[in-house]
């Protein structure tokens, strides 16, 4: 089994108390069983107050939030349970958020999470490397098709929202060529971007926001941000972004085949990001919180691909030719 990290994994460092945001806010932390029994095992004041915070859902456990935070997260911005057992008593989430870790067959990708301030700090700013893993049938194809997406990004011929206009058409392609067990289709950019131009609507902002309104809400500050975007030109760093949204979603598609859905998750997240404007990082970031890190939202946008009048071609297309 070969591990493949981006370059800058390495040199993520927890801000702790002085970070910007939370992950000890705004939602329930799910704690594994292991350390459900070990919390609920603990004596003292600790003890006591980790039973009292536990609760059993039909999902498994999770320390239920106080006044909107957790429980165990202290006023000075520091975890009561590191600070009195060490990091190692931590559950897991809380011990390894913001990594992530993707298993293949004969693989393993690491990356870090959007959804942290500093992760994304590092995400935005520098570059991930290349890393090309060894894989056969489906996954091999997927393999191949996003080395090749992450070239149409990386063509400063044309605009960010050109290369991810082009990533579009390359992705329906690719698709196509996955079901039909053919190998990954060349692609000339300059044909492909055309071929957006032709099929590109007025490219309409407003259903787009709406869609985004249905899904699940975490947080007031995401709402405000989507009632009232502040659209900014296309920078090099959302061309980073994009390379993240590449390379965390595009070889899900071994689990059903569905490259194009992906696709469109890759680039209704850099369009959402880039219209809703202000500062790129806390925007990233707080889009990752509110989207990545609800299963049901990302599930949504997925489905929502194939039926979605504010998800189509027409309409996305639309608004990545926009100026």
């Amino acid at each position: 089994m070969k591990d493949f990290f981006p370059a800058y994994y390495d040199r993520f460092r927890c801000l702790a108390g002085a970070c910007p945001d939370s992950c000890c806010q705004e939602w329930d932390v799910d704690v594994d069983p292991d350390s459900a029994r070990r919390y609920r095992a603990l004596p003292g004041e600790l003890g006591d107050a980790l039973r009292a915070a536990l609760t059993d859902t039909e999902d498994g456990t999770v320390l239920t939030q106080t006044s909107g935070r957790c429980p165990m997260w202290r006023q000075d911005g520091l975890c009561r349970i590191q600070a009195e057992l060490g990091e190692q008593a931590l559950c897991h989430v809380c011990r390894t958020f913001p990594r992530l870790t993707h298993e293949y067959e004969g693989f393993t990708e690491h990356a870090l999470e959007l959804s942290c301030p500093e992760a994304a700090r590092l995400i935005l700013t520098e570059a991930p490397g290349r890393w090309i893993p060894e894989a056969e049938g489906d996954l091999g194809f997927l393999v191949r098709s996003r080395e090749q997406a992450r070239d149409l990004l990386e063509d400063s011929r044309f605009s960010v929202g050109e290369r991810l206009a082009v990533l579009l058409i390359f992705a329906g392609k690719a698709e196509d060529a996955l079901c039909a067990g053919e190998t990954v289709p060349d692609l000339d950019p300059e044909a492909a971007l055309d071929t957006a131009r032709e099929l590109a609507g007025p490219g309409e902002l407003a259903p787009v926001l709406e869609f985004y309104k249905s899904l699940e809400i975490l947080t007031k500050a995401w709402r405000q941000r989507l009632e009232a975007p502040m659209p900014v030109p296309w920078t090099d760093a959302h061309g980073r972004l994009a390379r993240y949204f590449l390379d965390r979603y595009w070889l899900q598609a071994v689990s059903d085949g569905e490259i194009w859905a992906r696709a469109k998750l890759v680039v209704l997240s850099c369009l959402t990001i880039r219209f809703l404007g202000g500062d790129l990082t806390e925007t990233a970031q707080l889009s990752s919180k509110e989207i990545e890190n609800d299963p049901e939202n990302i599930d949504a946008i997925l489905d929502g691909a194939y039926c979605e009048k504010a998800l189509t071609d027409a309409n996305l297309l639309g608004l990545l030719l926009r100026p």
